[in-house]
């Protein structure tokens, strides 16, 4: 099971390991990035391996959501599922 992690706002030092502990945190393997700075906002995509995930994923949405509103970003987290559906006609 996989889920993706988006993450967009003001560029500072530090967003990509504030993200990446939090997935360590709970036993959540960050599989592949992609990042870019535009001018001076941050976008960020993230595949994450949530098979081994050790706290509830509505919780770990929370978790993140907390995350960007502690930093002042847009952290967003989907499910696979949910992804595939909403990119599928």
């Amino acid at each position: 099971m996989r889920a993706v992690i988006s993450v967009i706002g003001k560029d500072t030092v530090g967003i990509l390991a504030a993200v990446s502990a939090k997935c360590a945190q709970y036993n959540i393997n960050v599989m592949d990035v992609t990042q870019s700075v535009l001018q001076d906002m941050f976008v960020m995509v993230m595949m994450t391996d949530i098979s081994k995930i050790n706290i509830a994923f509505a919780d770990f949405v929370d978790e993140l959501s907390e995350l960007g509103k502690e930093k002042n970003l847009s952290v967003k987290v989907m499910h696979e599922d949910i992804f595939n559906a909403m990119h599928n006609i």
